[in-house]
């Protein structure tokens, strides 16, 4: 990575960042834009290593929710209730990434096509979802029940492959299980962390060989942006979910998937 362009680091930090928590894919967005751009990285890791930037972005946001969590541990039975529902939420992703981890990278990530196709039937699942009557029985993510998030987070383990979206397939688990629109982005939101952290240390530790110091300064630059975006998106997301829902999204990803597979066909 160390010839890569600074000003492709800047760019594809930047769409990191501001597609990380919105149910668009933040992976087919920098894999994408990364493609057409002719940036690339060892096993594709500057993807996944910028991820940092967007996790301290959420974890700073939820800082003092995550704090009187840990405070409340050892006395509070919803608050440990609530901390096992989401390591059981994050527990079919941890396992199947890791038993999977070299082919979702060397294979799913190498394919391009693929990622446009996902990006497209993923949004019209989406505008389908977003458009059903369903009445929500969950509306305080404290309250989900464990069963609730354990299958969410066996939609979560589809996001496995490229162009799906993690947030995305969550949020469209939860809603088909009863949940709100907003809690179900805030589930998404609190799953998100122990799962974009440990996708981050197994692609470090599995990649520890191909990065040299000379790619810290192009990582540092695209963690730098996805922070500061990931930061205005997370502070904004729940309120937009409550008021528009989520066909903006939808129709966003059927249009990248299609631009996509157009500059494909075209361009290679």
């Amino acid at each position: 990575m160390a010839d890569q362009s600074i000003v492709g680091a800047l760019v594809l930090g930047l769409i990191e960042g501001l597609t990380e928590f919105i149910p668009v894919s933040s992976t087919a967005h920098v894999l994408l834009a990364g493609h057409f751009m002719g940036f690339r990285s060892p096993g594709n890791t500057f993807a996944v290593l910028i991820q940092l930037g967007a996790i301290l972005a959420i974890l700073l946001v939820y800082f003092q929710k995550l704090l009187q969590i840990a405070l409340a541990l050892p006395h509070s039975t919803q608050a440990r209730r609530f901390v096992l529902t989401v390591l059981l939420a994050f527990l079919p992703a941890a396992i199947i990434g890791a038993l999977a981890h070299d082919f979702i990278k060397s294979v799913l990530f190498e394919t391009p096509m693929l990622i446009c196709v996902m990006l497209i039937v993923g949004g019209f699942i989406l505008l389908t979802v977003d458009k059903m009557s369903l009445r929500p029985r969950y509306t305080d993510i404290t309250q989900y029940p464990a069963g609730l998030a354990f299958k969410i987070g066996l939609f979560q383990c589809l996001a496995m492959i490229p162009g799906t979206s993690r947030s995305g397939a969550t949020i469209v688990g939860a809603l088909l299980m009863g949940t709100d629109k907003r809690s179900a982005a805030e589930f998404s939101f609190f799953l998100a962390m122990p799962t974009m952290l440990g996708a981050f240390v197994l692609d470090l530790y599995k990649n520890r060989n191909a990065l040299s110091f000379d790619d810290a300064g192009i990582i540092a630059i695209g963690f730098v942006a996805a922070f500061v975006t990931a930061l205005l998106v997370v502070r904004s997301l729940l309120d937009f979910v409550s008021s528009r829902g989520f066909a903006p999204f939808a129709y966003w990803r059927i249009l990248v998937g299609t631009a996509g597979l157009i500059g494909l066909l075209v361009f290679g």
